[in-house]
């Protein structure tokens, strides 16, 4: 689904990745663990270009997002992001927030008053059923600053798949949550993992990433200096940084 080819990022003389080549097929969960500053969060962006590569490609859908001639609105409607802390729009309901994109997106092809309406119901309707499944939809018409953050996160998670994305790519979406809240986020992309969305996941939760990752890589130096199925990584880890660095978290 995805190929990542030679990519590299540069901060002024800082090489924060370098030179990684890497592909994410259809139905993987890759979950990328890492010390801080190793370059997780910036392959991530990198991924949609919400960081610009300094060189290198990103082939999705196949097409170089890297490419100045790609549209690259169009396809981050197919890659959904959900961020370390929410991004929800605080002025906007939860319906609203969920219900943003799809209405923005899709009413421009629309230009009859009927079907116009018709499309928005729809929509508010699929964002309702979403908001049933993770047992908020008596929230919808609340703000995002009424809910606790595991609610929140569910809600951008929500947000996310209401685009109906191909992939969508998680940036350590429990590391702003309390404690007792982690477990209902986790729960919600377990469920998404077992149907089959295809995802990449930046995570420090070490006994969430053996359950629900099809592969782990492990970023160090703004490299990937190991992978492997989880079993493989946690239990047999090879490289001598891995091994430190189970040693420290486990």
């Amino acid at each position: 689904m995805i190929d990542v080819i030679d990519l590299t990022k540069v901060y002024g003389k800082l090489v924060v990745l370098d030179h990684i080549t890497e592909t994410i097929h259809e139905g993987e969960r890759v979950v990328i663990l890492g010390p801080s500053g190793s370059g997780k969060s910036t392959f991530l962006r990198c991924l949609n270009c919400m960081e610009d590569p300094t060189s290198g490609s990103i082939i999705f859908d196949g097409e170089d997002l890297t490419d100045m001639k790609v549209d690259i609105n169009l396809h981050r409607q197919k890659m959904g992001m959900v961020f370390q802390q929410f991004n929800l729009f605080n002025n906007k309901t939860v319906l609203e927030n969920i219900t943003l994109a799809p209405l923005h997106i899709g009413l421009k092809k629309i230009k009859g008053r009927e079907q116009r309406a018709a499309f928005k119901a729809e929509v508010e309707a699929n964002a309702h059923r979403l908001l049933q499944r993770i047992g908020l939809d008596d929230w919808a018409d609340k703000y995002p600053s009424t809910l606790s953050g595991g609610q929140k996160q569910r809600v951008a998670i929500v947000r996310a798949l209401a685009m109906n994305p191909k992939v969508i790519l998680f940036d350590e979406p429990t590391s702003a949550l309390d404690p007792e809240m982690v477990g209902e986020v986790l729960d919600l992309i377990k469920q998404l993992a077992h149907e089959g969305m295809t995802m990449v996941i930046v995570t420090h939760e070490m006994g969430f990433a053996r359950e629900v990752a099809s592969r782990v890589l492990f970023m160090d130096g703004g490299h990937i200096v190991e992978q492997g199925t989880p079993e493989e990584v946690f239990d047999h880890p090879k490289h001598p940084r891995l091994q430190e660095f189970l040693s420290k978290v486990l």
